[in-house]
């Protein structure tokens, strides 16, 4: 293929990716917005079946739930919290990831919880998209929140020899450690690293990438920024090699159980080892394709949208036990205690 039509080629598949990612984006609206005007008495009619059917779930369901809702003790919900049936619309994506499931359970029923970046542990417990990796990070309850953005993992059908012998990074310069990239590795000739932001220096800025076009490149470069690094899942259910510092915030997407050396190759933080790591890999393409195979494995938990419902419903439904607000079901309650 010649470099014209190689060109033509990348263009068109980045169209269709765009044209499907906008049909999807439309569809996941109307599929809730459908949701929000049906009766809603009926979905909680069905919470009890739900609940039944998901306790009949393996061990790795209720290993995820008890990780993403760490609370063990009894809790009182806070003067603030809101009751289930009127979640704020202002996110309208976090909005209608948490309805999907709170529709099952009363609408009386009460949840603290913060929508956005969150980047503390809250003081009581909360329904949350992330939260800080640490000790005693409990009162973060993690929902799958916010997932159009976050978890779209679209299949890569590029070989990891195919693809340019290079490390990619776009992003917005939007704290200390992606500045101190930039100025490590930002003028190195084998990393096309910068910005595409108008606030960005300079010297740091560089065209916009589709996911299609960063994917055709062996390493991609995953930093935090407000919290979690967003185009992590893309990197790693994809046949390019992960490097990135140690996370240090998480999501449903559990970023502390992806471990370095075997879903992602760790970087220095002051980023000095990439051109070595880079150097490594090239010369052992075979130990890049077991980390990527690791962590395409490690993403295709999360396409598995029946366990996907179950932990959702169940990290829900164990904090309104916890929090004093439902009696527990005698068999769901021991399939979570395990």
């Amino acid at each position: 293929m010649s470099g014209s039509s190689r060109r033509s080629f990348v263009l068109n598949r980045g169209r269709m990716a765009t044209i499907s990612r906008t049909a999807a984006k439309l569809f996941y609206y109307a599929r809730n917005y459908a949701r929000d005007h049906a009766p809603q008495a009926m979905f909680r009619a069905r919470l009890a079946a739900r609940l039944d059917q998901a306790r009949l779930s393996g061990k790795s369901v209720r290993e995820r739930l008890n990780y993403y809702n760490k609370l063990t003790t009894p809790f009182v919900p806070s003067p603030a919290a809101i009751e289930a049936g009127k979640v704020p619309f202002t996110a309208s994506m976090y909005y209608y990831d948490l309805k999907e499931f709170a529709r099952y359970f009363d609408p009386n029923l009460l949840i603290d919880l913060e929508f956005g970046d969150v980047i503390g542990v809250p003081e009581i417990p909360r329904i949350v998209k992330d939260r800080p990796i640490l000790d005693g990070n409990e009162n973060g309850v993690l929902m799958k929140l916010n997932k159009f953005r976050h978890f779209y993992m679209p299949p890569d059908s590029l070989s990891f020899a195919a693809k340019r012998p290079m490390a990619v990074w776009r992003g917005h310069l939007n704290n200390p450690i992606r500045t101190r990239f930039m100025e490590t590795v930002g003028a190195l000739p084998i990393c096309d690293a910068g910005s595409p932001k108008a606030d960005a220096p300079a010297e740091f800025r560089k065209p916009f990438l589709s996911i299609e076009e960063q994917r055709r490149y062996r390493y991609v470069v995953s930093l935090e920024g407000n919290d979690v690094a967003t185009n992590l899942k893309w990197i790693m259910s994809s046949n390019s090699l992960c490097l990135m510092p140690e996370p240090t915030y998480e999501t449903w997407f559990a970023e502390a159980r992806v471990e370095p050396n075997v879903h992602y190759v760790p970087l220095a933080p002051d980023f000095s080892d990439l051109v070595d790591k880079i150097t490594y890999f090239e010369k052992h393409p075979a130990e890049a394709g077991r980390i990527t195979a690791a962590a395409n494995a490690y993403c295709r938990q999360f396409g598995n949208e029946k366990d996907e419902q179950a932990i959702s419903l169940l990290v829900l439904y164990k904090y309104f036990v916890l929090s004093g607000q439902i009696r527990p079901d005698p068999e769901v309650w021991r399939y979570i205690a395990g």
